[in-house]
């Protein structure tokens, strides 16, 4: 057979191809591979908007590295594209990018040699990102028949690892011969494929290559920058009782190091296996498992006007609402459509409306940010449906943590560092103030929290951000949350005998940064109380007649939260001005009678969270300007809860008569005598003992409270048990 094609030429009508990791010769289909190719390169060149507008041509020209491609141009260019696409992204992904960088070259002008011929410009590898307007899946769906699919899902990235080299072509060696070979390396998390013998043929009396003679040259290897972060369900999306499921999504190239946990994203990716580290251990004996994961071809975050519930109206509701926003009433509909299932409370759900709606965030051009989130603290007895309003707010705001004091650690609240068990590195994770960035945190038994815990949220409340320097990570991550805390005396109830001082049982630095603090008692009136009976008998009876017009009101409030930023006009700044100058000389001279400090303070804070709510009010409206009438309503909303509040309790100093500071002060002799030092007595067998003796019992309680205040007495077991100290 030997010289059969001599003198001869054959031509095969073969597309030849760049060297591509997925590209096999042995496939059948390399004509329609190839047809793709020149496809793509049109779709990139000659795809327009309008009449000679080219935007991926531009864009490309613009930022040679990386091009985002909408699916939906794709579809409307060549619906074959897409499809093909989503079948099997990894096998037309690197199609897609070979045609683009070969436009790339065409585009880039040509370049002069040494020798003075024109050639071709080098351009380096361009990263294909998809995006997609379709609707994204749940994570608990992904299952065996998307894999190797393409899939859109949408979470919280609660954790990103550091950036890892990732080898694209390995290059190997040889031990025997010094053969060079380059093996491709599977994207994502997958390795590279050695073979097991070298290809050289040996020559007469050379030694043959032994089997697996290869060792890996890493200096010669091609690497990309890789990322691993874990995504995690929306909270809104984990059904009842369930727990939060979570992803491992790797990213690769420009993606890399743009995610910081806390942030919802919406991912367009590949729904790969990987054979896990670890998996030895907990699976023994199962070769054939492999864990999920997703390889990311597209990347959104999404951002704060679409995480608020509906992210475009159409005109027809825009107008609706509009219409609602003009009604005289406008503001009443909005406060009755807050708990409707709970009775009174009225400045309470004006408030609770105003945190929902929130006041506008601002940005200075030094870079200083403003807040505008307000924060609302519930102070007072229990069975006063505090709870239920913290429930509400929960159900209510479209993006919402409910958490509880006890339960909750200090790197719970802002974010951990954990050490991932395969790689031992440390990932941060964020807790709840950085999972409800943008939303609202619900903490309930506020007072119960550890104060080293309480701490934590300082700054996530002020700020809005969480800094973490542990373990070698120094990173600040957004907490741009409203927080929503209900709270007990220390005695459990609210004690009229006691200061506002001993009431209110949390530091001036934590009351400082609440901007309406209300003091909620169960007050005991005849006709209140059967109004309330009979209102709840009422709910009991027919559960659903309450909860009528809760939905409408839902779509009302994010509309206003995201359309309008109102800012205050001229006559309501000064008026305002004057009004908390007057707070201010007030508080003042209450301080100089008493000679004790307000327990709640009045600063600068205060008349920030005033403007705060009139910007809230205004929203309602959905007006651009906050007026007069919105300051009104905001310093009497203030005046009800936080002035309330530092005023309330006896004060520090009783205006005593002479002869009641006499009988005042036989009473403590008395009472010296009766308690020893160290001993303790029952406070009702004391009184009792005391009246018997012909005092009034109203002068032994002021006495034991005077005693109590200059801690000569202590009270243990609620108040019922008397302890006298050194």
């Amino acid at each position: 057979m030997s010289g059969w094609d001599e003198g001869a030429v054959y031509y095969s009508d073969q597309a030849q191809f760049p060297r591509d990791g997925n590209s096999d010769p042995s496939t059948t289909t390399t004509p329609s591979r190839h047809s793709v190719l020149v496809k793509f390169k049109e779709f990139i060149r000659g795809f327009e908007t309008e009449k000679g507008v080219y935007p991926y041509r531009e864009s490309l020209v613009h930022n040679p590295r990386k091009l985002v491609v909408n699916l939906e141009d794709l579809d409307g260019f060549d619906p074959e594209l897409p499809a093909k696409l989503r079948a099997s992204p990894a096998d037309y992904l690197p199609l897609f990018e070979t045609a683009t960088g070969e436009v790339l070259s065409g585009l880039k002008p040509k370049v002069a040699t040494e020798s003075g011929e024109m050639e071709e410009p080098l351009t380096g590898d361009v990263q294909i990102l998809l995006t997609s307007k379709e609707d994204p899946i749940s994570m608990r769906s992904l299952g065996a028949q998307y894999i190797s699919k393409l899939v859109k899902i949408t979470g919280i990235s609660i954790a990103a690892s550091r950036t890892k080299a990732k080898a694209t072509y390995v290059t190997l060696l040889c031990k025997n011969c010094r053969n060079v070979k380059t093996v491709p390396c599977r994207p994502g998390l997958g390795g590279a494929i050695v073979p097991r013998s070298c290809d050289h043929i040996p020559q007469p009396g050379e030694e043959p290559c032994p089997l697996d003679p290869w060792i890996m040259v890493p200096d010669k290897s091609k690497y990309v920058d890789q990322q691993t972060l874990k995504l995690q369900e929306n909270p809104e999306d984990v059904p009842t009782g369930e727990l939060p499921r979570n992803i491992l999504v790797s990213v690769d190239r420009h993606l890399v190091q743009t995610i910081v946990p806390g942030t919802r994203l919406t991912v367009m990716g590949i729904y790969s296996i990987f054979q896990a580290a670890n998996s030895s251990t907990s699976h023994k004996g199962a070769v054939a498992i492999r864990q999920p994961y997703i390889r990311v071809v597209g990347i959104e975050e999404v951002n704060e006007a679409n995480s608020r519930g509906q992210a475009a109206f159409t005109t027809e509701e825009i107008e609706e609402f509009k219409k609602f926003a003009a009604q005289p009433d406008a503001y009443q509909t909005i406060c009755s459509k807050i708990a409707p299932s709970i009775f009174g409370h009225d400045d309470l759900k004006k408030a609770v409306a105003c945190l929902l709606f929130g006041g506008s965030r601002k940005t200075l051009p030094d870079g200083v940010r403003l807040r505008g989130d307000i924060n609302v603290l519930l102070l007072g007895d229990p069975s006063t449906a505090k709870s239920q309003f913290l429930k509400f707010v929960e159900k209510t705001a479209p993006v919402a943590v409910y958490t509880s004091g006890k339960g909750s650690s200090a790197a719970g609240l802002t974010a951990s560092v954990i050490q991932d068990s395969s790689s031992r590195e440390f990932y941060l994770e964020g807790g709840a103030m950085v999972l409800a960035d943008g939303g609202v945190v619900c903490i309930d038994e506020f007072d119960k929290m550890r104060p080293e815990d309480r701490v934590a949220i300082h700054e996530a409340m002020e700020q809005q951000t969480i800094s973490i320097a542990k373990a070698g990570i120094t990173t600040v991550l957004n907490s741009r949350t409203s927080v929503l805390a209900a709270a007990n005396p220390p005695s459990g109830r609210y004690d009229d005998l006691k200061t506002a001082q001993d009431n209110i049982d949390l530091q001036t630095t934590i009351l400082s940064r609440f901007d309406l603090i209300f003091i909620v008692k169960d007050v005991r009136r005849y006709d209140q109380d059967k109004q309330i009976a009979s209102h709840v008998i009422r709910v009991h009876a027919s559960a659903s007649a309450t909860s009528g017009e809760n939905k409408s009101s839902k779509e009302e409030n994010w509309l206003k939260r995201n359309e309008c930023h109102p800012r205050l006009s001229e006559a309501a700044s000064k008026k305002l001005q004057t009004e908390y100058v007057n707070i201010r000389q007030n508080m003042r001279q209450q301080a100089n009678e008493t000679g004790a400090p307000a327990a709640i303070p009045i600063t600068v804070r205060q008349l920030e969270a005033v403007i705060r709510l009139s910007e809230a009010l205004a929203k309602m409206r959905l007006s651009h300007v906050a007026t007069d009438e919105h300051v009104k309503e905001a310093i009497r909303l203030f005046t009800v809860s936080t002035m309330d509040a530092a005023r309330s309790g006896v004060k520090q100093q009783i205006h005593l008569t002479p002869e009641m500071a006499n009988e005042i002060q036989q009473a403590e002799t008395h009472i010296k005598r009766r308690v020893g030092i160290g001993s303790y007595i029952s406070e009702r067998r004391l009184i009792d003992e005391l009246t018997r003796m012909g005092m009034n019992e109203s002068i032994v309680r002021r006495a034991l409270l005077i005693m109590h205040q200059r801690e000569e007495v202590e009270y243990k077991r609620e108040r019922r048990v008397i302890i006298r100290k050194a």
